[in-house]
């Protein structure tokens, strides 16, 4: 009676192994591999498309930043507005070119303070020139110049002075298409009357009143020379004379190595106000959510007052 019933196990034990066997070729059969395989293929395809246009589409955006009668390029080098941070702090930046040794950048409080209201306001409001002897420079218009560097837009400033005529400046050069430099200067000039163009040429400062008429050639002409010296300056191998309408400078260079081109107006307090926040307005230049600047994490004080001093950051 034992040896059937050991018989009929065997041939169900069998019979199970068998069938397992079919089920394991039928799942792995090539057929279905290459189906499965296929079905993963066009997927990753159309998901790479699709992101391909996406990232097509902002680059789009982002090729240039215009307004009523500017237009700032930005298909070319600019940095990151969290390097320009980080750099304000003291840290280092993760894009090469945003910041250099010799040009200071890092903030106290009180300087802190101004730019963070700065980013709001759409214009910086500090009292004199920004001069810090212990920095033998001026960190904040340094910071504040690479900020509207990084974001397309001119260099609002508001210099305050002790006599009650303050200064208003704005800068250009941040916008990186000198070709239209000269031509939205101007229209400041028509918007503002008694404003002057100043801008750096042959180792000078060129200014233009609002009554005369400075050709774009001049001005091509005075921003190539200037460009020259700094390249004189840098050590670079090429120290032609560079047109301003050719891609490298104003493409590739840091903005520090960049020279200002500027309007200038000297006002009361309340007028000067008053037009920061109407050029604020018109390139666009207020952060609607920007907030309170945050002390990174590992921040010390710097190794001597030249590099910062006690209590820096």
């Amino acid at each position: 009676m034992k040896l059937p019933f050991l018989l009929t196990s065997i041939q169900l034990l069998t019979t199970a192994i068998m069938l397992g066997s079919l089920m394991a070729f039928h799942n792995f059969s090539p057929s279905r591999c290459r189906h499965r395989h296929h079905r993963h293929y066009v997927s990753s395809t159309l998901l790479c498309i699709s992101k391909n246009n996406k990232q097509s589409s902002k680059l789009k955006r982002k090729s240039s930043r215009v307004g009523d009668f500017w237009e700032a390029r930005m298909d070319v080098w600019r940095p990151d507005v969290n390097d320009v941070e980080r750099i304000s702090w003291g840290k280092p930046a993760k894009k090469k070119g945003t910041g250099s040794r010799g040009v200071p950048h890092r903030l106290n409080l009180d300087e802190r303070f101004l730019f963070d209201n700065a980013r709001r306001k759409g214009f910086l409001e500090m009292e004199g020139s920004g001069w810090r002897s212990q920095r033998r420079e001026a960190p904040l218009l340094n910071t504040y110049r690479s900020l509207c560097d990084a974001r397309g837009q001119a260099s609002i400033i508001l210099h305050k002075r002790d006599t009650g005529i303050d200064e208003l400046v704005c800068d250009l050069s941040p916008l990186r298409n000198p070709k239209i430099f000269n031509e939205v200067a101007h229209k400041c000039l028509e918007l503002q009357k008694g404003g002057e163009i100043i801008f750096q040429g042959s180792g000078t400062d060129i200014i233009y009143d609002g009554n005369n008429d400075g050709t774009s050639t001049s001005c091509a002409e005075d921003l190539s020379m200037t460009l020259s010296i700094v390249d004189g300056g840098n050590n670079i191998e090429n120290n032609e004379i560079l047109d301003y309408e050719e891609t490298g400078p104003w493409e590739t260079r840091p903005i520090y190595q960049l020279p200002p081109f500027c309007i200038s107006w000297e006002l009361q307090r309340s007028d000067a106000k008053a037009l920061g926040k109407s050029f604020a307005k018109l390139f666009q230049t207020k952060e609607e959510k920007v907030t309170s600047s945050k002390k990174p994490i590992g921040v010390k004080p710097g190794k001597s007052r030249r590099h910062g001093g006690y209590g820096i950051g």
